[in-house]
């Protein structure tokens, strides 16, 4: 039970008891249960833990005013064992400060559950569908591909972390002119010549067309290589997708729906609805208040069928597979297709409400001030490979160039615009904020290291000794986690997590410099004084500890979710006026 869950259990059985008592006006003791009051830090500190507007809910059923409400829940939690003071404010709101032995048990919390704290019971939720990425297999995955897929990916650990079944789901392009064109591009570079009009171009091409070559693709029908090219290309985004901390439970193809006859069926469907008609010999979808136009013709007077008749039967098979959510990432382009799936899932007597589709905005690659630009069908191009390359190889590491396209992938709300500057990002100093973060787990995760070298471990029962206003207002922090998840997860907002990190890593490293003349660890000019122990105090060492403990784990948790790495160890780099390496506390 969170600090929250706390709260909000001693204010309904306050407000309760009160109406029992006829406190309240008409207000009914079972009311109070049902009333979606809330709870929410004040924007002013001063102001106090929390804020609560039950008194505003109330007034109506209660047919008094909320501050009269307000003031009789105040005077009830004088004998609370929850809230140590309450005052009124405004017209109504109730401002709260929780005692600090239900912060201890906050911190007890963390520790007995672990890493598994902030998360909800498993498979307790929905079973959601998230589609994201779904890049055409035509060519490498770019730099803007990146966004979509860290922020699929993120959506996806969040809502895993809130207690839903989730499936990972690629949705293969694999049928339509432009796979036959790729294959053309292929078929022209294998043989030194030019592309045909509008073909594709780029080094990538022509690996395809070795690759191609050395399986005997070339000497094969347009089909045959058609299929062998996305195959190829397939291989290289999974292994890209794999390195940027990606994984899919499901890889669908496009062309098996005509295979397998389903976008005949769902258009024979729709005809039959009367939601199809013939104009100029092309076959135009109309839903509800729709108008005829280009978007919506499901084929075309050559017979061909379009990419949107393979949508309209792609969203009906996986409602026919049983998710009750359907999530389908999509970038800035697509602002016209969520309406049109909702409109044929309505025509197909679909349950549409189960359908949503998070948009995400640009991305802005700098590189030396200057925009780096790329399209897939010149030759130059950007891939998320080259910048995951160029950034690991900086920072010495495998894997740093996907924790920092992750972290700057996330640091806006999807419907802003990212910029990524990749000589920032190529840093090994506190002046790139996810070197920053890092070394801020890196931190606590020395300080325990230390202090277990001094032969000092931390506590869990002797959370009294943490007495500083600083100490405590960072186990406020950590009590806020559960919802930070929570509200990240139903909003689709993976960015609320980043923000809490930074936010930690900010309050702990204000913490850690303020108290420099009251270390969480003996230094070494005390270790050095015979008989320091008797003069130390060992139980305030020992609470810190167990604290310092509780924030890595929430540290580590938060930068799971986001899929950053937790460094236990780091080498920080020198600073003025710092004669620090590794993160130490001595």
């Amino acid at each position: 039970m969170t600090v929250l869950d706390r709260l909000r259990e001693a204010l309904t059985a306050e407000l309760a008891s009160l109406a029992q008592k006829g406190a309240l006006g008409s207000l009914a003791p079972d009311a109070v249960g049902q009333a979606a009051f809330t709870l929410e830090r004040p924007k002013r500190p001063e102001h106090g833990d929390y804020a609560t507007n039950a008194a505003m809910v109330l007034t109506k059923l209660a047919g008094m005013p909320p501050r009269a409400i307000a003031e009789a829940l105040v005077k009830a939690l004088q004998a609370s064992d929850v809230v140590a003071s309450a005052d009124v404010a405004g017209p109504g709101f109730v401002n709260l400060r929780v005692k600090p032995a239900v912060l201890h048990a906050e911190l007890a919390d963390v520790l007995r559950v672990g890493s598994g704290y902030g998360r909800a019971p498993a498979s307790t939720g929905e079973r959601i569908d998230v589609e994201f990425v779904s890049a055409n297999p035509t060519g490498p995955l770019l730099v803007s591909h990146g966004r979509g897929a860290v922020y699929g990916d993120t959506v996806a650990r969040l809502l895993e972390a809130t207690g839903h079944r989730v499936a990972r789901e690629y949705y293969i392009n694999d049928f339509g002119n432009q796979v036959k064109l790729f294959a053309q591009s292929v078929r022209a570079a294998a043989a030194s010549k030019p592309v045909p009009d509008g073909g594709y171009q780029g080094d990538y091409v022509k690996d395809v067309a070795d690759q191609a070559r050395a399986l005997g693709a070339l000497d094969q029908s347009e089909e045959v290589l058609a299929r062998t090219c996305v195959m190829l290309m397939m291989r290289g985004i999974q292994k890209t997708l794999a390195d940027l901390g990606v994984q899919f439970d499901v890889w669908f193809s496009e062309s098996s729906l005509h295979e397998w006859g389903k976008v005949g069926l769902a258009l024979e469907t729709l005809k039959n609805g009367g939601f199809l008609v013939e104009k100029d010999g092309a076959t135009f979808f109309v839903g509800k208040g729709d108008q005829e136009d280009k978007d919506r013709v499901v084929k075309k007077s050559d017979g061909v069928f379009t990419y949107f008749a393979s949508d309209i039967a792609y969203h009906a098979d996986k409602l026919a597979r049983g998710y009750d959510r359907l999530i389908n990432v999509l970038g800035s382009d697509h602002h016209g297709y969520v309406p049109r799936i909702k409109n044929s899932l309505e025509a197909l007597g679909l349950p549409s409400e189960r359908f949503e589709a998070p948009i995400f905005q640009l991305v802005f690659l700098l590189r030396n001030g200057e925009p780096v630009k790329f399209g897939k069908r010149k030759g130059t191009i950007f891939t998320l490979d080259e910048l995951m390359e160029e950034i690991d190889e900086a920072a010495g590491r495998k894997g740093a160039g996907a924790d920092a396209i992750r972290y700057f992938y996330l640091s806006r709300s999807a419907n802003t615009n990212v910029e990524l500057d990749i000589e920032l990002a190529k840093k090994n100093s506190l002046d790139n904020p996810v070197f920053y973060i890092q070394m801020g787990h890196a931190r606590l995760a020395s300080i325990l290291r230390k202090g277990a070298e001094m032969g000092l471990h931390p506590s869990h029962d002797e959370w009294n000794k943490l007495t500083h206003t600083d100490e405590i207002a960072l186990v406020r922090k950590l009590a806020d986690y559960t919802q930070v998840v929570s509200t990240a997860a139903t909003n689709r907002e993976p960015h609320r997590v980043l923000f809490f990190v930074e936010e930690l890593a900010r309050d702990f490293q204000s913490y850690y410099t303020v108290h420099k003349n009251d270390p969480v660890l003996p230094p070494k000019s005390v270790r050095d004084k015979v008989g320091w122990e008797n003069s130390w105090d060992m139980a305030q060492t020992r609470a810190r500890l167990g604290w310092i403990e509780a924030m890595k784990i929430v540290y580590a948790s938060a930068l799971g979710l986001l899929g950053i790495s937790a460094p236990e160890r780091m080498i920080r780099p020198e600073v003025a006026g710092s004669a620090e390496g590794e993160a130490e506390q001595d």
